[in-house]
């Protein structure tokens, strides 16, 4: 198999979906903070859609709180993906990059080497 692979490009492509994760993790820790809070203010069934004394959920809180439960282990693994995606490439490129200068280097000390010269008739003293 050959490869061909452009390190500059790989950086680029993992700096571009790094900051494209960074929007994510920010729209996740949003949704943390402002789900619950938004559940605590969509009111309740009692008269006048207060908390009421006992405190209750409403239907809509209710709704809010399952939504966030069915999507947590989905973003949770999505961030998980992802940053095991990007440090795989970044890995990969580097063992790339240092194969890469592993044959320089084996091809610099081959050509260091001293040369054997084998003359015809050089053996015959």
């Amino acid at each position: 198999m050959d490869w061909d692979i452009k390190p500059s490009g790989v950086q680029g492509v993992v700096n571009k979906t790094i900051t494209a994760a960074e929007g994510f993790q920010k729209a996740g820790t949003s949704l943390q903070k402002e789900l619950p809070e938004a559940a605590k203010h969509a009111g309740t069934v009692t008269p006048g859609g207060g908390a009421g004394e006992s405190g209750g959920m409403g239907p809509i809180a209710g709704a809010l709180g399952e939504l966030m439960a069915s999507h947590q282990q989905r973003l949770g693994f999505i961030s998980a993906r992802t940053e095991a995606s990007l440090n795989g490439a970044i890995k990969a490129t580097t063992a790339y990059v240092q194969g890469n200068i592993e044959q320089a280097e084996n091809a610099q000390r081959e050509a260091l080497k001293e040369p054997k010269v084998d003359l015809p008739g050089a053996d015959k003293k």
